[in-house]
């Protein structure tokens, strides 16, 4: 999948995207107003263990997630209007982060692996039975877990909260682009294959 913008562009942006990130978050009111397109674009230029969060009263239908490996990022919908944006850090070259269609099967507030020595694993939201899950970790900006995808702790807290069991995350290998997966009558898709 091709990029929305071309990395000379993205970086003359970046300053102002950088700044309608801030204003997002400093006042809820105008990061509620803002769209795909500047979120995704917010999202381009956010720097590790940082995220956006701009829910959209007015949209509604479950919640659902894009993690995109290329982009070490996570987008939040809501029925098909993004609403959040996050850095993730995912799976490393020995344990990847496994790709397709997934569904939320468990959540604990307060997790802790059975794998990896107790390690902490808050606001777990598991993916498999065999441990991949969306978790509160270290974001360092690439991958570097054991699988899982690694989620700023204060944005970890608010999709747990706004996901439901049997919500639907989807692992892609492509760099995500809004509006790139249109229908023809306009509405969103999570990336497919």
């Amino acid at each position: 999948m091709r990029r929305f913008a071309a990395r000379g562009v993205v970086r003359s942006v970046a300053s102002a995207i950088a700044a309608l990130a801030l204003v997002a978050v400093v006042a809820p009111a105008a990061a509620e107003a803002m769209d795909d397109l500047a979120i995704t674009e917010a999202a381009a230029v956010m720097p590790p263990g940082r995220f956006l969060w701009a829910d959209d009263p007015a949209a509604s239908g479950p919640v659902s997630v894009l993690i995109s490996l290329p982009d070490q990022r996570a987008y939040v919908f809501r029925g098909s209007k993004m609403i959040a944006a996050s850095s993730v850090s995912t799976g490393s070259d020995e344990k990847p982060t496994p790709l397709g269609r997934f569904t939320v099967l468990e959540k604990k507030a307060m997790h802790r692996s059975n794998l990896y020595d107790d390690a902490p694993m808050p606001f777990m939201q598991r993916l498999t039975w065999d441990g991949v899950a969306l978790h509160a970790g270290r974001n360092p900006g690439f991958p570097a877990s054991h699988g899982c995808v690694r989620l700023p702790a204060a944005f970890a807290k608010k999709l747990f909260a706004a996901t439901a069991l049997g919500a639907t995350v989807e692992v892609t290998d492509e760099a995500y682009v809004a509006g790139a997966m249109m229908e023809p009558a306009g509405g969103r898709e999570l990336a497919r294959r």
